[in-house]
């Protein structure tokens, strides 16, 4: 009875995408037109955990993975289009970094149900590659802007929340806080908030308005920038 009460008075997944999609705003503004309120990077530490975590819940319960790939992939590759467009630029967004997530956890999955030498050979190659590209490449390319978001411990938050469930969570966003530092460590503020999902979608199917939202807003935020100079 009281795993039903829970599930009834916590957050949904829809409503934590939406505190995302709301601090990720505040920290994307920050960044960009209010550099000097660092209060809106403060608020905005919220979002990358959060996001991360239902990357996680994600790939747990969705019915087409490969499809569930495609769309971040594709989404991310429409916003480095923008970003080489318009700045010129090869930082590699979160959509990037989550979609190597997702292609790790399929490996976990993948190594763990099939047990043989070969799936855990993939599983060993797509971490070596996965370490290369988040740390090596940078270094081949010093001309360039070239990094994934968040790292390589950005990229294995999902699969630690997803293979460890809490304690992945905390590991990963240790992780991330001792390789950037400073205001990260407040990413940790998460936690008690991913605490209360209750394991429940939502309603609404608002899977669209989350993709769609990321490309949408900073497109507006960098016209916003473009406008105020």
């Amino acid at each position: 009875m009281a795993e039903r009460v829970r599930e009834r008075t916590g957050l949904t997944g829809n409503q934590l995408k939406i505190i995302a999609m709301i601090t990720m705003t505040c920290d994307h503004v920050g960044l960009q037109l209010f550099p000097r309120l660092e209060i809106l990077r403060i608020i905005g530490r919220l979002a990358m955990p959060i996001y991360a975590y239902m990357i996680a819940e994600g790939c747990r319960h969705t019915r087409n993975r490969k499809k569930y790939l495609l769309r971040l992939l594709g989404m991310g590759t429409l916003c480095q289009l923008v970003y080489l467009l318009a700045m010129d630029s090869l930082y590699m967004c979160i959509l990037i970094a989550f979609s190597l997530s997702v292609i790790l956890i399929c490996l976990m999955d993948a190594a763990e149900q099939e047990k043989t030498a070969k799936s855990q050979i993939h599983l060993a190659l797509g971490v070596l590659s996965v370490f290369f590209v988040c740390t090596v490449l940078p270094d081949l390319l010093p001309h360039t802007d070239f990094e994934i978001d968040y790292g390589l411990p950005g990229v294995l938050l999902p699969a630690l929340i997803y293979g460890a469930g809490t304690k992945g969570l905390l590991l990963g966003l240790a992780l991330v806080a001792l390789k950037y530092g400073g205001i990260q460590w407040l990413g940790l503020l998460a936690v008690p908030l991913l605490l209360t999902y209750n394991g429940q979608r939502g309603k609404a199917n608002l899977g669209k308005l989350f993709y769609w939202y990321y490309p949408i807003h900073l497109v507006a935020i960098y016209g916003i920038s473009l406008v105020l100079r």
